[in-house]
């Protein structure tokens, strides 16, 4: 009648703990997923398989001079070296946990010398290997190497992640500087144009068309050019030591293309939303945190279960009678132990309670991650789109206000034409033409963002 109550009582720990073994599945944490993207307008974007995202940075950079200096960074950089040991530390703490499922085994060797009242001291000594091995019936170990499994995950993602985002502001700070240069080209430039103004309107003074306020107001405008110049050159220098910084080297000369040979795609495709999105590598991260949060749960509550653990010695010693007549003999013991917590000053309540509400933070935070996700995709969307638009307005804008400059520049010469309209024209020529190369930049730069908020950048 004992044994079947005892058989009982052990098919029903086995039954209940089974729970205990279930594997972590992804949880549905959003009702409308395929709502995440916006900004789908027009032809340029769709939602084909294939994305950016899967592309390797080095076809979506093609400059191979940029191309150099983002093999430098990721060679260098500090932050990705972190990133790197964390992983490091991740798998020596898997490696560990999986041999916790093992059996310990020590080796202890002890060896006394006694001597009474000046008699011929005794010497007695111990070698003794043990081993002991705690039985993982009710999967407490075993959710602790899963969750060390998902630990591993997510700094493997939190590596790609600093990988993604390093390989981005590498990239957006070259083309900044692109973008940079190109000013300084169109305000070196316009500072020859004003050059031939000053000229111009000098000769016109002399025969008697125009005054020596145009004149002024021309030399004016000259050294507000020159005084813009030399604001980009000190932003110039400024970006180039910030670059280096980030490549983890010491300030050099830096080579780098021009703006105007930049190949980009003009058709993007950014991929059904929840399969791209749940492979960034910081929503990877974030779910990682999930599926290790819900293994340790499965392990907090494994700690109300019984621990059973089976032990042994074996060895060699003398001191199982007298020395003398016994010089050495084996030494065998085995002992099994289960040990059933009942009352822990409510400790593992507050550990199975704690568990499950990191757990729900976790579930939270994966879910946030997503929306945020999303929201970085649409903003890159709307920064690509309206740049592209912005584009074709400048384009229109040049060519208009070019050929105003030209004409006014024709009527001063030949008729009465106020100079204010000349000034006028080509201030706001050289205002359209820094506005296009923005433009230009931010184009590329909503481009760069939309590879990283769809998780690219890997290799």
């Amino acid at each position: 009648m004992k044994s079947r109550i005892t058989y009982s009582l052990l098919l029903m720990l086995l039954l209940s703990s089974c729970s205990l073994y279930s594997r972590y599945q992804r949880p549905d944490v959003l009702q409308n997923e395929e709502n995440l993207y916006r900004n789908m307008e027009n032809d340029s974007v769709n939602t084909n398989d294939s994305t950016i995202a899967t592309l390797s940075w080095r076809e979506l950079f093609t400059d191979p001079l940029l191309q150099d200096w983002i093999e430098q960074g990721l060679e260098n950089n500090t932050n990705l070296q972190i990133a790197h040991l964390k992983v490091k530390e991740a798998e020596a703490t898997l490696q560990a946990s999986r041999l916790a499922l093992l059996p310990s085994v020590s080796f202890s060797a002890q060896a006394n010398v006694n001597s009474y009242n000046a008699n011929k001291a005794s010497i007695t000594y111990t070698l003794a290997p043990s081993a002991e091995w705690e039985l993982d019936i009710f999967g407490k170990m075993q959710n602790t190497k899963r969750a060390a499994q998902a630990a591993l995950k997510q700094s493997q993602a939190y590596e790609q992640a600093v990988k993604t985002e390093l390989i981005a502001t590498i990239a957006n700070s070259y083309y900044t500087l692109l973008m940079l240069d190109e000013q300084l080209l169109i305000c070196q430039n316009t500072l020859r144009t004003w050059d031939e103004n000053i000229r111009t309107m000098s000769a016109l003074k002399r025969a008697g068309k125009t005054n020596e306020a145009a004149v002024l107001q021309a030399k004016a405008n000259r050294l507000q050019v020159e005084g813009s110049m030399l604001t980009l050159e000190k932003q110039v220098q400024e970006q180039e030591n910030s670059l280096f910084a980030l490549l983890g080297i010491a300030p050099q000369p830096m080579n780098r293309g021009k703006m105007e040979s930049q190949q980009f795609p003009r058709t993007l495709s950014i991929g059904i939303p929840l399969e791209v999105l749940s492979q960034r590598p910081d929503v990877r991260q974030a779910e990682f945190a999930l599926e290790q949060a819900f293994y340790a749960t499965n392990a907090a509550r494994a700690s109300f279960y019984p621990n059973i653990t089976l032990g042994g010695t074996a060895g060699w010693t003398n001191n199982a009678g007298s020395a003398i007549l016994n010089p050495g003999s084996w030494l065998l013991s085995a002992i099994g132990s289960l040990i059933q917590p009942i009352f822990n000053q409510g400790k593992l309540k507050a550990q199975l309670k704690i568990a499950q509400a990191q757990q729900e933070e976790a579930l939270l935070q994966f879910k946030q991650s997503l929306l945020d996700a999303g929201t970085e995709v649409n903003n890159a969307l709307i920064l690509w789109q309206t740049a592209q638009k912005r584009l074709n307005v400048d384009k229109k804008q040049i060519m208009t206000l070019r050929a105003a400059v030209w004409n006014t520049q024709l009527l001063m010469k030949h008729s009465s034409t106020n100079y204010l309209e000349v000034l006028t024209a080509q201030q706001n020529l050289l205002e359209a033409e820094l506005v296009a190369s923005s433009d230009k930049y931010d184009e590329i730069q909503g481009i760069i963002t939309l590879y990283r908020a769809l998780g690219g950048g890997s290799e």
